[in-house]
């Protein structure tokens, strides 16, 4: 019931794809893949397709699946948190292009008895939650963390994703560069061998997480931050590189971002553990994929549909709880789309 709670909220945020005027309803461009841009994405491409002479229909089935159905072409964009592999890549015939949209942070929101808020975790504390070394909110390294905070005498729940998640590879990147042991057990992918335990719960996508979280006493999981944002839960405080405990927002995102390095043409950059003092510890560029050839009509549209997204909406990024784009990396973008034919 919670998660259709959470979904309602998206849909009285305005953030739904809604029908647009009949006159515009002629053609239908179709997406899939991440829940981790959906609200900014839904919110695009419903403002988008009022002008656009095309509906966008953007169904957030998890990168996994959005890059299984782009590379079977079943849609006409697609769009992942992990980018693809170069032996993904190869499989898409006629090739693909691949353009960072968007940025943003994946937190660790919680749900302790009377909401307390501010909880600190340090980077050597969060990654043995989910490798679920640490099981009890008043163990002593927690407690040592927060010291003007009541931690209870209860289990931990861990909630991660049941789906191919390019969350849960971002997530797992920045695990995996910071702890050893993570490194070395579950390791990387959006999808992992999980620690077996019955405290260990799935919840499908970012909505289905969050909504876990929420009717769960004594959870904590990894969520995108618009979600976090859009319905107020808590989030901790994590310790980056550099020893400090940063807040996620726009700034400290912001700051994570101005160390990605691009390699190569393919616009893919990561950013596992940023040097910024100031910087979040764990964001990332999700990515939309296109073909590089196609039907030119629908091509037309994506490339308008692509500058609508570097422009105007980029603008709505920060109030959604995602990263506006350096004006660098929208340049990059704005030349790659020229590929779209």
């Amino acid at each position: 019931m919670l998660r259709r709670s959470v979904v309602a909220c998206l849909v009285a945020s305005g953030l739904a794809i809604a029908a647009v005027p009949a006159a515009f309803a002629q053609d239908r461009l179709i997406g899939s893949g991440a829940s981790f841009p959906f609200p900014i994405y839904a919110a695009w491409f419903k403002d988008f397709s009022k002008t656009a002479g095309a509906t966008v229909d953007y169904q957030a089935k998890g990168s996994g699946a959005g890059i299984q159905d782009f590379i079977k072409k079943t849609v006409d964009f697609a769009a992942s948190d992990a980018a693809m592999s170069d032996e993904d890549i190869a499989k898409v015939e006629g090739g693909a292009v691949l353009l960072p949209m968007t940025a943003g942070e994946i937190v660790l929101a919680y749900n302790l008895p009377g909401n307390p808020a501010g909880l600190k975790l340090p980077r050597d504390v969060y990654p043995d939650i989910f490798l679920g070394k640490i099981t009890k909110w008043n163990d002593p390294r927690m407690v040592a963390a927060n010291p003007g905070m009541k931690l209870p005498d209860m289990p931990i729940t861990v909630v991660r994703r049941s789906d191919s998640s390019g969350t849960t590879y971002v997530f797992s990147r920045h695990l995996s560069a910071i702890s050893p042991a993570f490194k070395a057990g579950p390791g990387v992918g959006t999808s992992l061998q999980w620690p077996a335990s019955d405290k260990i719960v799935a919840a499908p996508k970012n909505d289905g997480v969050t909504a876990t979280i929420k009717q769960t006493p004594g959870s904590i999981g990894y969520i995108e931050y618009g979600y976090a944002k859009l319905t107020k839960a808590l989030t901790a405080e994590l310790e980056n590189k550099s020893g400090k405990f940063i807040t996620p927002s726009d700034k400290s995102g912001a700051a994570a971002l101005a160390s990605a390095k691009f390699v190569g043409d393919d616009l893919r950059a990561w950013l596992d553990d940023p040097e910024s003092p100031e910087a979040y510890p764990i964001a990332s560029f999700t990515w939309m994929l296109f073909y590089k050839k196609q039907d030119p009509k629908k091509a037309e549209v994506l490339r308008r549909m692509v500058e609508y997204s570097l422009t105007k909406g980029q603008e709505i990024a920060d109030r959604m709880g995602y990263i506006p784009l350096p004006p660098a990396v929208i340049e990059k973008v704005r030349a790659a789309a020229k590929q779209i034919q």
